[in-house]
């Protein structure tokens, strides 16, 4: 009896530490999900005919290195224009139709990120 009532303590203690440790580390993802910069990235239009835009919330694009690759990995010169401090355009027109990746990069924040978008 005593090893039965010893088995059941046991397994309701063990339930409850998984799942404070559950909780934890669902607090831990949200906590670097609000503080993640690569979950601020926005890129707009997309697809992007003329145009694409890219909004970073919480980095200043005056540091940060853009480049843009085709598919296979060549990188394509690109006209860029400041916006604002958190945001650029990029001319895209005279791109041909299909899928490129942008690359931004910052020393600063040690922030690194590719995104994917589509060319009509």
């Amino acid at each position: 009896m005593r090893l039965l009532y010893f088995v059941v303590i046991f397994c309701t203690l063990a339930t409850a530490g998984s799942v404070m440790a559950q909780v934890q580390v669902d607090y831990d993802l949200e906590q670097a999900a609000r503080h993640d910069p690569s979950r601020t990235v926005q890129i707009f239009p997309n697809p992007a005919v003329e145009f694409v835009h890219v909004r970073l919330d919480h980095i200043n694009f005056d540091k940060v290195k853009v480049s843009i690759h085709n598919i296979i990995g060549n990188e394509i010169n690109a006209d860029t224009e400041r916006i604002d401090e958190h945001e650029i355009r990029i001319r895209v027109k005279d791109f041909d139709a299909g899928y490129y990746l942008l690359a931004l990069k910052d020393d600063q924040s040690n922030f690194r990120g590719t995104y994917k978008f589509l060319k009509r």
